[in-house]
């Protein structure tokens, strides 16, 4: 099974900015209960994915530049960077199937 991996403000634009693959990047905190829902849904996305989207995980608490720098002010918060651009937002947790929707066409 691909797991999400872990980025930082000091790699996120090595990791997500500058990927050539799409990615999916799951903005999220330790105490934070939505977010653990959430998780087992982006490892399954990573792996049925592979290879068409990259998904990797944020600590705001531990990187919180990426969370002000792009306006993030609830979690769990998902943004698919394609190109190295924002270009869908998920706010909160979602089931597989509505997540899947809104990457669909980005990553088809």
């Amino acid at each position: 099974m691909v797991h999400p991996s872990p980025v930082t403000d000091s790699t996120f634009e090595n990791e997500v900015t500058q990927s050539s693959t799409p990615v999916l990047v799951d903005f999220w905190a330790e105490w934070c209960g939505p977010c653990k829902l959430v998780a087992p849904v982006l490892d399954q996305i990573a792996s049925e994915q592979d290879g068409k989207l990259k998904v990797v995980k944020l600590n705001v608490d531990e990187n919180p530049s990426m969370m002000q720098k792009f306006g993030i002010r609830g979690i769990p918060t998902m943004i698919l960077f394609k190109d190295g651009q924002p270009v869908e937002t998920l706010v909160g947790f979602m089931p597989k199937p509505k997540i899947l929707d809104k990457l669909e066409p980005h990553i088809s």
